[in-house]
């Protein structure tokens, strides 16, 4: 049977069948972004941490005799903050991010990158504090770091005051709890065969299961299976429930919301469906025609002075602009430097822009919100960009409220909407596909251990993709005016 640790017995208390498949069946997985992205932001947070509490001992290894021994050799030596320490006691093996030197002993301190504390970091330390009491050396105070989403980093490298700290001392004396759990979870190991835990709520609380796909596998032979319903997860539980599979099955007195009833019509009829009012909009748009899109990218810990944690920070923008005799041209901003380039990109967005027309984007609360932003930052350019936030005109509503496409399987996302007005714009072909890529893209340009043969691919990558997204709006655009692209 795998040794317990603090990972899998949270596992298991999210779902005995997801920790069996981790031990058992680990090819099985799906990472998605998201938790690689948690991954990437806790291993930074983590470093951060560990600077601000100079002087200390890292048991860096990831062998586990090596880390006890470690451990227990830097618990001998002189007081001063050690972290990643090892303990293991009743088969249960935790890792500890810091431990900090205290009056009589350590105290405990588990870092998450998040900027509040969550009810299952509770459990985490939990756990962790439980084996080191078993372990022998009792913490002398339990808390829980967390981002303070406040901070404004001041540059040189200064993070005091990145965390917020919640003691937890008290919440965490409840050893019977621990108990339970890892019995619990020392059960679900020594099971030869995958627990039969049905797909529920637990599949995406706390955090999204790597192992969907091969729990809940989608019908191969379902073209528009229930679940495509925007909005609509409890109805396409019932529907399931009820043996429906296909959307095209159910009955149509079933659907009251607007969105289903249109999406159930058009699935049934294979046909695409344009309302005259999102014709009569766009129509009406005047000339010059800006189609406008942000890449952003936003840090967990600061790296330029005067920014906060997860503050969405504008890297490049794309831009195609028409003529009423409808001409287009592209102008572009990449900054790929590794210095703060919201002061560059903000001046250049405004002399792109210009006093008027229509600035098309696709989720305007986006672009707004950035553009607000950077008049907060840059006051002498206030103007200018908050007159252009006036301008913005979303596709994306009229999108949502008045075009539908059988193949876009209920998601009015740009990607999805695009190949069925314009297939041959294709994002799988693109080094840079999507917005998490893009952000990827510039982490790696910027990072100075890269190489600049690989620098220049991403570079390339992210101008591309960018400059697809104006080309998709203004294909969009046309598509809903009635003008053949």
């Amino acid at each position: 049977m795998s040794k317990l640790t603090k990972s899998k017995i949270l596992l298991n208390r999210q779902c005995p069948r997801r920790l069996w498949l981790q031990v058992n069946r680990p090819e099985l997985a799906i990472e998605d972004e998201s938790s690689m992205a948690r991954f990437r932001d806790g291993n930074a947070v983590g470093d951060i941490a560990r600077k601000i509490h100079p002087g200390g001992i890292f048991i860096e290894t990831l062998n586990k005799d090596k880390a006890l021994s470690q451990t227990a050799e830097a618990l001998q030596g002189a007081t001063v903050p050690i972290f990643e320490a090892a303990f293991i006691a009743d088969d249960v093996l935790v890792r500890v991010d810091l431990l900090l030197p205290d009056a009589k002993g350590y105290r405990l301190v588990e870092v998450k990158s998040s900027t509040s504390m969550k009810e299952y970091h509770l459990e985490d330390v939990k756990v962790q504090s439980w084996v080191m009491s078993r372990a022998g050396m009792t913490p002398t105070r339990v808390a829980l770091a967390h981002i303070n989403s406040s901070f404004v980093y001041p540059g040189y490298a200064n993070y005091q005051g990145l965390f917020s700290e919640v003691d937890l001392t008290e919440e965490v004396a409840v050893p019977d709890e621990v108990n339970e759990w890892v019995e619990s979870a020392k059960a679900t190991l020594s099971l030869k065969d995958e627990p039969d835990t049905k797909p529920g709520s637990q599949c995406s609380s706390p955090f999204e299961c790597s192992f969907q796909e091969h729990c809940a596998p989608q019908e191969m032979d379902v073209e528009y299976p229930v679940s495509i319903l925007p909005y609509g997860k409890a109805l396409a539980s019932k529907l399931k429930s009820e043996g429906y599979k296909d959307l095209r099955e159910v009955p149509a007195e079933r659907f009251e919301n607007p969105k289903h009833i249109r999406v159930h019509r058009s699935s049934l009829s294979g046909l695409p469906e344009l309302d005259d009012e999102a014709t009569q909009l766009v129509q009406a748009l005047a000339y010059p025609r800006y189609y406008l899109d942000f890449e952003t990218i936003a840090f967990a810990v600061p790296v330029w002075a005067n920014t906060s944690p997860y503050t969405q920070l504008p890297f490049q923008w794309s831009c195609h602009v028409e003529d009423a005799q409808g001409n287009i041209t592209h102008q572009e901003f990449l900054d790929t430097t590794g210095s703060d380039p919201r002061r560059a990109f903000a001046e250049s967005l405004v002399n792109v822009l210009g006093e008027g027309g229509p600035i098309v984007v696709y989720n305007a609360p986006f672009e707004g919100a950035r553009m607000k932003e950077l008049a907060t930052y840059f006051p002498d350019l206030s103007t200018a960009l908050l007159a252009a936030v006036d301008r913005l005109f979303d596709l994306l509503p009229i999108a949502r409220n008045h075009y539908y496409h059988p193949d876009m399987k209920g998601s009015w996302s740009i990607k999805a909407v695009l190949p069925t007005i314009a297939p041959e714009l294709n994002y799988s072909n693109l080094l840079v596909g999507n917005g998490g890529m893009a952000q990827d893209a510039y982490r790696e340009i910027i990072d100075t251990k890269t190489g600049d043969e690989k620098r220049k691919q991403m570079h390339e990558g992210l101008l591309k993709y960018c400059e697809q997204d104006t080309l998709a709006m203004i294909k969009i655009t046309h598509a809903f005016s009635g003008v053949k692209n």
